[in-house]
């Protein structure tokens, strides 16, 4: 068990880092929720590097499936933080409208 843990944490603390760089660097009104799902996808190909690279195939699937429900649960929980985040600030996101005005019709 001990190592098979130790090819499943380094995705685990993937999740977290990308979800703090996430979290730090996105802007706060809807860009986070399109990152976390880059994050995901960067956590399956190291899941796949690391499970790959690794000679046992006992237990494979069990890694894969521990590493990334890990990932998920990590990104799910941070999704909620940063929808909660952006739903209390105050800023405005200002939306370039390509509507023109039409002049009242003359009576």
């Amino acid at each position: 068990m001990a190592s098979s843990l130790r090819s499943v944490v380094p995705v685990w603390v993937l999740a977290v880092l990308g979800a703090v760089a996430v979290a730090v660097f996105a802007p706060v009104a809807s860009a986070p929720l399109v990152w976390i799902p880059v994050v995901m996808a960067a956590a399956v190909l190291l899941t796949f590097t690391i499970q790959l690279s690794l000679a046992r195939k006992e237990g494979l699937v069990e890694r894969i499936v521990a590493s990334l429900a890990g990932a998920l649960v990590v990104l799910v929980v941070a999704s909620g933080a940063l929808t909660v985040r952006a739903l209390n600030t105050t800023d405005t996101v200002e939306v370039p409208c390509g509507c023109t005005e039409v002049a009242p019709e003359a009576q």
